[in-house]
C-alpha cells in the first residue's frame, strides 16, 4: 500500500497571541498567514524523474535571476518571494500556473509545521546544551567551562558530535502535531496551539500530520 501524500502549503509567520477555548482556559496560538500559493511547474517521471510541485509564495516587485523570471513567465505570474517544491495532492490535479489556497486544509486538525529558527550567535554549552555549571567557590575557573572533550590515549581523538560551544538557532526545525484552532481561507489565516520556529516574517512550510 502506498503511503498517503500529505497535504502541503507555504506561509509565513504572523505573530503570537492567545485564545480562550470552550472550556475557558488560556492557550498561546500563533497566527499564519497561508497561501495562496501558485503552482511553478509541475515535475514529472518521464521529463524529471520524479513527481513534485514546485510552487511560488508571497508577491515581490525585485527582480528575479533569469532562469527564475522564466519560470514566472511560463507560469503567467510575477516574482516570488518563496519558491519551494512539495509532493503532488492524491486529490487535486493542479496545473502550471494554478492557484491554490488554504481551503486545501479545510478538516485538518493537526499540522507540523517548518521553519528556521531564530539565530542566538556564538553560545556556550551551558546555554546552548543546558549543561550544569561547575564550582562557584572562591578562585574557581571552571564554572561555566565545557570540561573534559576528549581522552588521553584511546582513542585520543574527540567523538563527532560532542556537545560544544558554537552557533545556537538559525537552523531549520520541525514542529509537529500542533492543532489547528482555526482555519480561514477566506482571509488565508491559520491559527495553531503553541509556538512555530522564528520570529515575525519567517517563512514557513505546513504539512498535514501524520496520524
Amino acid at each position: 500500500m502506498a503511503p498517503r501524500i500529505r497535504k502541503t502549503i507555504l506561509g509565513k509567520k504572523l505573530g503570537m497571541s492567545q485564545m480562550f477555548d470552550d472550556s475557558g482556559n488560556w492557550v498561546p496560538v500563533t497566527l499564519i498567514e497561508a497561501g495562496p500559493c501558485t503552482v511553478l511547474q509541475v515535475k514529472g517521471l518521464e521529463k524529471d524523474g520524479y513527481e513534485a510541485l514546485q510552487v511560488g509564495f508571497d508577491a515581490t516587485h525585485k527582480e528575479a535571476t533569469k532562469p527564475r523570471t522564466g519560470v514566472f513567465e511560463k507560469a503567467g505570474c510575477g516574482p516570488k518571494k518563496m519558491v519551494r517544491e512539495i509532493p503532488l495532492f492524491d486529490d487535486q490535479e493542479l496545473e502550471q500556473g494554478q492557484d491554490f489556497n488554504l481551503s486545501l486544509f479545510d478538516g485538518v486538525e493537526q499540522v507540523d509545521v517548518q521553519g528556521v529558527s531564530k539565530g542566538k550567535g556564538f553560545a556556550g554549552t551551558v546555554k546552548r546544551w543546558n549543561h550544569h555549571i561547575g564550582p562557584q567557590g572562591h578562585g574557581s575557573k571552571s564554572k561555566r567551562t565545557i570540561g573534559s572533550t576528549g581522552q588521553s590515549q584511546d582513542p585520543g581523538r574527540v567523538i563527532k558530535g560532542k556537545k560544544m560551544a558554537g552557533q545556537m538557532g538559525s537552523a531549520k526545525v520541525k514542529v509537529r502535531n500542533l492543532k489547528v484552532v482555526q482555519c480561514d481561507s477566506e482571509q488565508n489565516l491559520l491559527i495553531v496551539r503553541g509556538a512555530v520556529p522564528g520570529s515575525p516574517g519567517t517563512y514557513l512550510i505546513v504539512e498535514e500530520s501524520l496520524k
